[in-house]
């Protein structure tokens, strides 16, 4: 009993002292915010000068203080803003902010999915122009006008991009009949493979098989035209998205620079140089990443497109170049097209074919990666593999192919203006300028204004 009396007592004690000290700061913080000297507690009044004046101070409004508008507790408790801690009160401001950016992001995120086809088809201009737009300033220097040299360079390059499009098509119908022919073969070479093999698959099974997959195809007929009849409004849609693409290729290489000068001005006046500065930035890395990737996915194209020319697999022209274009899904891309050739090599001409196929893509893949993305590229457009890997899955979540397409430019972009807009703060603050922006506020600003009183 009489411990339990004395562990009482210490805690009383305890109790006292931390309400003493707690009362002592919040009479500190109120003196500092209204400029007075904080009044001595008991027992300091002996080392002040006797004939030392006393500080007067203008006295605030009956019931209020400088700090806090409301009227004391009549029971003379403290202001709850004084008693949280600094770092709470820090955690809640930027919490509700976070809250407020993440729902802006979430319906930000919502209209692009309801306008998914013009964003996309605006993002795919982008990136053309970024790639053309070079062939228009060369133009321009050798004297031609601006509206004669953009038709130039975009039909040229329209016209070459159909051709590639009309050139795989043709060379997919010239050898759709051989490709079904060596399927049929290959299938079944793997069929006596796999009588042959230590797995002890019997024809029974490999029968049952077949069986089982022409009745699943036949019970989900109804489910194969519907996917027909979507596979018909996704080429509507594809189509119109080309035709918006073209148009605003066409825009953006005439009159990219009036435009841009028009985005500024949405700007706030403050924020305007940093964004001019940007801007240009922001292109230089998105032209440096459209010309990179295109010679690197040429590169792949053709070093891969040869290996399996040599190997004799049908269909070369056109895997090169499905190899090309899957060039522009980074890392994505790359898996999904060598696993294509290796498929087609394997059912065409059998294991060791494909097997050879594999190291010649992934031979190639290699020097892509270690020698000619470092070199092409470059330091501007470097992006760590995470972020690609994370960009990519999630673009190709909200805006699927597309999405996927233009996530990794979007992420160098970011992050050049990023990187830009931080050093230009800093120089900035290093020439005297007063940043922009709103002083404290909120329950910050006690702790602020009693670190201003002490400075």
């Amino acid at each position: 009993m009489t411990k339990r009396a004395g562990w009482l007592g210490r805690l009383g004690h305890k109790l006292s002292r931390m309400e003493a000290r707690l009362n002592e700061r919040r009479a500190e913080v109120e003196a500092e915010s209204i400029g007075a000297v904080p009044a001595p507690v008991a027992g300091a009044g002996a080392a002040a000068g006797a004939g030392t004046p006393a500080a007067t101070t203008p006295a605030p409004a009956a019931g209020t203080s400088a700090e806090h508008p409301h009227p004391p507790d009549p029971r003379g408790r403290p202001d709850p803003v004084s008693v949280v801690p600094w770092g709470m009160r820090v955690a809640a401001e930027v919490s509700w902010r976070l809250l407020l950016l993440a729902g802006m992001l979430w319906v930000v995120m919502k209209v692009i999915s309801e306008v998914r086809l013009v964003v996309l088809a605006f993002a795919a201009a982008l990136l053309v122009t970024a790639l053309l737009q070079p062939f228009v300033v060369r133009l321009r220097r050798l004297g031609l006008p601006r509206g004669l040299a953009t038709a130039v360079t975009a039909i040229l390059g329209f016209v070459v991009i159909g051709l590639v499009g009309w050139f795989v098509v043709w060379q997919v119908m010239e050898n759709l009949d051989d490709l079904s022919a060596r399927v049929r073969d290959g299938i079944n070479e793997l069929k006596l493979w796999a009588l042959d093999s230590p797995f002890h698959v019997t024809e029974k099974q490999i029968n049952d098989i077949a069986k089982n997959l022409s009745e699943t195809i036949g019970t989900n007929t109804e489910q194969i035209t519907s996917a027909g009849l979507q596979g018909v409004t996704v080429l509507v849609e594809v189509l119109t998205g080309m035709l918006l693409a073209m148009f605003s290729t066409l825009f953006l290489l005439y009159d990219g620079k009036r435009i841009w000068t028009w985005v500024q001005g949405l700007v706030p006046a403050a924020a305007r140089p940093g964004v001019a500065g940007a801007g240009p930035r922001a292109w230089r890395t998105l032209t440096a990443y459209v010309r990179g990737t295109v010679l690197v996915a040429l590169i792949d194209a053709i070093f891969i497109g040869l290996g399996i020319y040599f190997l004799k697999v049908p269909m070369a022209v056109p895997l090169a170049v499905f190899i090309f274009l899957f060039a522009f899904i980074p890392l994505v891309g790359a898996v999904v097209s060598g696993a294509l050739a290796v498929v087609v090599a394997l059912v065409t001409q059998g294991p060791w074919t494909a097997l050879m196929v594999l190291v010649v893509v992934l031979a190639v893949q290699q020097i892509e990666g270690h020698v000619l993305q470092p070199f092409i590229l470059g330091r501007a457009v470097r992006v760590h593999p995470l972020a690609v890997v994370l960009s990519v899955a999630a673009g190709g979540m909200i805006a699927g192919i597309g999405g996927a397409v233009v996530a990794v430019p979007l992420v160098a972009v970011t992050n050049t203006v990023v990187v830009y807009l931080r050093a230009y703060s800093r120089e900035q603050l290093l020439h005297g300028a007063t940043p922009m922006g709103p002083g404290p506020h909120g329950s910050t600003v006690l702790e602020q204004s009693a670190h201003d009183q002490r400075a």
